[in-house]
Formats: structure tokens, C-alpha cells, sequence
């Protein structure tokens, strides 16, 4: 039998009579406003986060601080001992495709710091299965997953790359897109089944839209939305881990 404890502010999680969290726990590095983190919750982990800024509408316990350090302290202490498995999104704009065309276009010449290779270090010397993201472009992971919203019948396309490290699962095939993104391009107005969940004018959706294509409720803020990864796609991800250490997904809805 199980019974809910309090996590934070108010935050819930299921533990058993003796004490122990009957769902495994999961590190969500880089952790913007929990897009990934509601994923994984719906598959049957407990999830905390970790993000540099401040994250109030964050829907699990957080630490705020650096990733890199904080895991890096974890590490140190053996603390990490108590996750089961860690997510990584470290900052893309030193190899996104959207960002590099941007400042290539616009001559602004502005310098990214790289995080993967240091993020992949950190990870491997967790000894844990982790899962790194980085959308497409020049960013030098190994694309073992690539995920779209079509995948999940969602407003937005979205792909999204993720190296996992540590376990395997299958590679599901990509699903033909139904049409356009909605916006403008040069000028001229596109319609299509979804919207563009970056930046701001040019026919992008409001927030409202966003909110729906991208299946996130509980923030309105629209940069943390379009920093985003849907929660579709590590629910997906989050119940091959668990199917790969062979705990059963506990199918919790948000």
C-alpha cells in the first residue's frame, strides 16, 4: 500500500509503508520549465531538476544552480547513488541549426559555449543510463533517437535528437509530415497543421496555441515554451527506460 509525501512545495510523491519511493528517481539537468520532466512523470518516475535560472512554474523539486557543478557535487558525495537515471538538455544555440542560420544571416558573429562533451563526461562518470537532447543541427551527439511531434499527432514538428548512454531501446520511424508550419517565409504566408513553437512575430502561434501543440498546461510564459521539449517525447523515452531495466510504466496521468 502506498501513501503520498509532500516534496517541496506542495509536490506529491508515492512512497511505501517502509519508507522507500515506490517509482525510481530521475535528474533532470538543464531543466527550463519541465517539459521533459512531465514526461517522465507520466512514465513512473519521481523527478527532480536542475536549472541555472530561476524556475517557479517548474512542476517537481529543483535545484538552482549550475547542472554541470551540481551533478559534478552529486557525483563527489555519492549522492547520486539515489537516481535511477539522469536527462541532460545542455543550452543548443552553440550548434542548433535555427541559431547558427540566425547569426550567420545577421552577422551578429555571437559565440556559444559547446556543454555536450562536458555534460557527456559528467554523465558517463555517473555509472547511470542518462539520455542527452539537442535539436538538429551541428551539435555532436549520436542521434540514437530522433523524435517528432507527428509521432504523437501534436501541433508542432520539433525534432529532437537523444544519445543514450547506457541502454538501448528501438528506433521508431519517423511519420511523414501532414503539412507546413504556419507562418510567414519571405514575405509570404503558409498555412499548416502546425505551429512554430520559436521566437516571436511572423504568424508564430500565441501563447494559448503553443500551449496546446506542445501539450504543457502549466506555464504561460513563452520562452520557457519554446525552450521546450514536448512531454510526449520522454514519456515515450521514459517508458523504454523503464521497460530496459524492466520496471513496468506506471501509466500516472499529469
Amino acid at each position: 500500500m502506498t501513501q503520498p509525501r509532500a516534496f517541496g512545495e506542495g509536490r506529491m510523491a508515492l512512497v511505501t509503508r517502509s519508507g522507500r519511493e515506490s517509482r525510481p528517481r530521475l535528474l533532470d539537468l538543464f531543466s527550463c520549465a519541465g517539459g521533459a520532466a512531465m514526461g517522465y512523470h507520466r512514465a513512473g518516475f519521481a523527478v527532480d531538476g536542475c536549472d541555472i535560472a530561476d524556475r517557479p512554474n517548474y512542476p517537481f523539486p529543483y535545484h538552482h544552480g549550475d547542472a554541470l557543478t551540481y551533478l559534478a557535487l552529486l557525483i563527489a558525495s555519492g549522492e547520486i547513488r539515489r537516481y535511477a537515471f539522469v536527462h541532460a538538455s545542455p543550452p543548443c544555440q552553440h550548434g542548433c541549426a535555427l541559431t547558427v542560420g540566425t547569426n550567420a544571416s545577421q552577422g551578429w558573429g555571437r559565440t556559444h559555449v559547446d556543454l555536450v562533451a562536458p555534460t557527456r563526461d559528467l554523465l558517463d562518470a555517473t555509472g547511470l543510463p542518462y539520455v542527452m537532447e539537442q535539436p538538429n543541427g551541428r551539435a555532436k551527439i549520436r542521434k540514437d533517437l530522433t523524435l517528432c511531434g507527428e509521432m504523437f499527432g501534436l501541433g508542432v514538428i520539433r525534432h529532437r535528437n537523444f544519445e543514450l548512454g547506457g541502454w538501448i531501446t528501438d528506433r521508431p520511424a519517423h511519420v511523414p509530415h501532414r503539412g507546413r508550419v504556419r507562418g510567414y517565409r519571405h514575405g509570404r504566408f503558409y498555412d499548416g497543421p502546425y505551429v512554430a513553437a520559436y521566437g516571436n512575430g511572423g504568424g508564430k502561434p500565441t501563447v494559448p496555441e503553443l500551449q496546446t501543440a506542445m501539450g504543457i498546461t502549466w506555464t504561460d510564459v513563452r520562452e520557457e515554451l519554446t525552450e521546450a521539449i514536448p512531454p510526449a517525447y520522454t514519456e515515450f523515452i521514459g517508458r523504454a527506460a523503464l521497460a530496459h531495466r524492466g520496471a513496468p510504466a506506471l501509466g500516472v496521468a499529469a
